[in-house]
């Protein structure tokens, strides 16, 4: 099977004028163009989605999906309230907790931290922070003296391991006769986290239900329910049903809600990285442009030649936008190519180290979305393919008698 005249001639085009087996420079310096400026945008958007799936990660692994408060500032007798939201529709697990402020010290160390009353066997089924211990047991917070788990920065700063002892100091304690006076308790360091976010390994601290409430004044009662759904983008309509559902005092607050600036500077940044990267790709169309442009100049002779013989103005227009078109599929593909190569060695061997305390992750994190993949090749293809279009619409209008008269 024979090769339409319009393809057989554009990849003769593509070849050098000297040595017909190779490919001319401009062709690979036009190819490389598109090339570097498709993988470039590749790997950018590819850390910025990674980024922002491995910050949701681990601030969905530490925090429950959507958490229920009430206006008092204290739940007491939540027995009730525990039984209907673990009822409630898209709630896989439901667990109470004790929320406040302190400072943690140890020798002539001191940090104030947030320190979380929880259940052990219920908090296990809403976070992951169980499943993330670097030292100790998590469930030694169910029973003995008062214990504390602690993240991995934290301990470092404080220069504890586990068995050590903390003091944990809150300044809102009782009225006494010379003013307010502020609670002061030992804990025993039951097991150490790691997270992997700076701000959690290093402001988070653990303990169980009982001895937060007690710590804290609250008696019998938590601070609010936690709560993890079978569909962590369900929680914005969760959170509004459980604001018409339960009534005052109580009110829900889901995850997107609590992190949405954080979350909306991701995805702008993300928008604004896609668009400024594109230029790259349309700075390697004008290498396209200029190929083609000086095919045209130099194959006037030729041109007018197929014009003779019949071609038409929509076939040699043809000609030129399959050679643009070629350089695009080629440059795109290695593009393609040599992005996926780069996030598959940077995922797998964590080549680029980043300080925690800076940009929250300990590692580039790059998630390869098969979208961005294909929305990058489509927007190359579609920039590649207007590149062709005035160098062939110049090729399809050159006058065949000027090229011929002298021949």
């Amino acid at each position: 099977m024979r090769l339409p005249y319009t393809l057989f001639i554009a990849f003769r085009y593509l070849k050098s004028k000297k040595k017909q087996k190779g490919i001319s420079f401009n062709t690979v310096v036009s190819v490389g163009g598109v090339a570097l400026g498709v993988m470039t945008l590749l790997v950018v958007l590819s850390v910025m989605s990674g980024f922002r799936e491995d910050l949701q990660k681990k601030i969905l692994g530490v925090n429950a999906h959507v958490v229920v408060l009430s206006a008092d500032g204290t739940i007491h007798k939540y027995g009730g309230l525990l039984q209907k939201l673990e009822k409630w529709p898209h709630v896989a697990a439901a667990s109470p907790f004790v929320m406040g402020q302190v400072m943690v010290s140890a020798g002539k160390a001191a940090q104030g931290v947030y320190i979380r009353g929880i259940d052990p066997r219920l908090e296990q089924k809403v976070t992951d922070i169980a499943s993330h211990m670097k030292a100790g047991s998590f469930t030694a917070l169910a029973g003995g003296p008062p214990g504390l788990v602690i993240g991995s920065e934290l301990a470092d700063r404080l220069g504890v391991m586990v068995g050590d002892t903390v003091t944990v100091l809150s300044p809102m304690g009782e009225i006494g006769p010379f003013g307010m006076l502020p609670r002061i308790r030992r804990f025993q360091v039951d097991g150490i986290f790691e997270m992997g976010m700076y701000e959690y390994d290093n402001n988070l601290a653990i303990t169980g239900l009982k001895p937060a409430a007690q710590f804290f004044g609250m008696g019998n009662g938590i601070s609010g329910v936690e709560l993890k759904l079978n569909d962590i983008y369900r929680a914005p309509q969760v959170r509004k049903a459980l604001n018409s559902g339960l009534g005052f005092p109580y009110f829900a607050r889901d995850w997107i809600e609590m992190n949405k600036n954080l979350f909306a500077a991701l995805t702008l940044e993300k928008i604004t990285m896609f668009i400024i990267l594109t230029f790259i790709i349309l700075v390697a169309s004008f290498n396209i442009v200029s190929t083609l442009m000086m095919n045209v100049v130099e194959k006037q002779r030729e041109i007018a030649i197929l014009k003779a013989m019949g071609a038409t103005k929509r076939g040699i227009m043809a000609i030129f936008v399959v050679q643009g078109l070629l350089i695009g599929i080629v440059g795109t593909v290695m593009g393609v190519t040599g992005g996926y190569l780069i996030g598959y060695l940077v995922n797998t061997y964590h080549i680029i180290s980043l300080p925690a305390d800076v940009y929250y992750l300990s590692h580039l994190p790059m998630k390869m979305n098969p979208r961005d993949f294909v929305l990058v090749s489509m927007a190359a293809m579609a920039i590649s393919f207007s590149a062709t279009i005035y160098p062939a619409w110049q090729a399809a209008r050159l006058d065949p008698i000027e090229p011929l008269r002298y021949e």
